[in-house]
């Protein structure tokens, strides 16, 4: 399956990305192209289009395309739900959302400075994620009598 987004991912463009390869689709190809070019390259690759104004998995109201590929996929993990939490945060005017939001942000913007093109980014920061979602495990766990 491919997908398909605007290049110079920050937070939820690399997150969703994560998401996708470790829960929907392990061998999933990602797009970066620019943002005038992405529904022209979604039609002419049959790739899904994401984190882009007007398409079902982009933002809705508060929530980010994190958000909506987790309910379009049913994904409802705890865990995955505390995450989505953390990047709608970092993703959204909501910075305050969660204590790791700002960070996560930051982070993003980062990786995103000083990496070659998208593809680094994401192999970069995707341990960023495998750790954020450990956490949220964790702490799932503790919270349990």
């Amino acid at each position: 399956m491919k997908w398909v987004t605007r290049e110079k991912a920050r937070v939820d463009r690399i997150a969703s990305p994560w998401l996708i390869r470790r829960f929907v689709d392990p061998q999933v190809e990602f797009l970066f192209v620019p943002a005038e070019k992405v529904l022209e390259v979604a039609r002419r690759e049959g790739a899904i289009p994401f984190d882009m104004p007007g398409v079902e998995l982009g933002h809705h109201g508060d929530e980010c395309s994190f958000d909506a590929i987790m309910r379009k996929y049913g994904l409802t993990d705890p865990a995955l739900q505390e995450l989505a939490r953390i990047v709608r945060g970092a993703d959204t005017a909501n910075r305050t959302l969660t204590p790791e939001s700002p960070g996560l942000a930051s982070l993003a913007e980062g990786f995103r400075l000083i990496s070659k093109d998208d593809h680094e980014n994401m192999a970069k920061q995707f341990p960023v994620y495998d750790a954020l979602y450990a956490l949220c495990q964790s702490r799932l766990r503790q919270r349990k009598p």
